[in-house]
């Protein structure tokens, strides 16, 4: 898919390997996600960090909703930043960049989240059936299940991916346990609904390499300053 998007020359500069790539026409998947009935419904909305979804924050604070932003591959003694508008020192088109919106936002743990209304995910690849790749770290399914397990989201909550329209796979994606599929696929040109789309499973302790738990601070032991398992089942 990196390739594709190379070789389409789709992704601006510095291109698309190695994450979530940010794709020609974000600001039109941006534009034609705000005509949803999903969107026009949230207050409190849940968006990734990457450029690709930039517009999306950005529409996103102007229209005075509450963002909580995921930080970085969860790096931080809080896995997400709280943007609200009306408490932002500079213009959404600035808040909502990701180094400015960490700066800017207010560190939020887990338990004091308020409940989200909106998932918006990035994506290297989905399927019509609601599939989705990342870019294979697993940071997206993790900050999913900490919100299924604090009840910050449900089954219902409705999740959306905006990607380029060549992102759009008919391939069977493979999935593993801790998989969620996305509810809407929104592109440039087109809305994807997905029918009955699998919800996040929550965290898979036993899925979780000790390594990603000791990277990923919220994961470790209560006594290590995280929420550890025990806290969020």
């Amino acid at each position: 898919m990196w390739a594709l998007l190379e070789e389409a020359r789709v992704s601006p500069p510095p291109g698309p390997r190695g994450g979530i790539p940010d794709f020609i026409g974000a600001e039109r998947a941006a534009d034609r996600l705000t005509e949803l009935p999903e969107w026009r419904r949230a207050r409190v909305i849940k968006v990734n960090p990457d450029d690709a979804q930039l517009p999306v924050r950005v529409r996103a604070l102007a229209e005075g909703k509450l963002v909580y932003m995921a930080v970085p591959k969860l790096a931080m003694d809080h896995p997400f930043v709280l943007l609200d508008p009306e408490r932002l020192s500079v213009p959404p088109e600035v808040a909502a960049r990701k180094n400015d919106a960490l700066r800017e936002g207010r560190p939020a743990q887990v338990p004091e989240m308020r409940p989200v209304d909106l998932v918006v995910a990035g994506s290297l690849a989905v399927s019509r059936s609601g599939a989705r790749l990342g870019k294979g770290a697993g940071y997206t399914d993790i900050e999913l299940g900490l919100l299924m397990d604090a009840g910050r989201i449900g089954a219902g909550t409705p999740v959306v991916t905006t990607v380029h329209d060549l992102q759009v796979v008919e391939e069977v994606l493979p999935r593993s346990r801790f998989d969620f599929e996305v509810s809407v696929i929104v592109t440039p040109t087109a809305v994807i609904r997905i029918a009955d789309p699998r919800p996040s499973p929550g965290i898979v302790w036993s899925d979780l390499d000790p390594r990603k738990i000791d990277e990923i601070p919220v994961l470790r032991p209560p006594e290590h300053g995280g929420l550890g398992s025990s806290a969020l089942c």
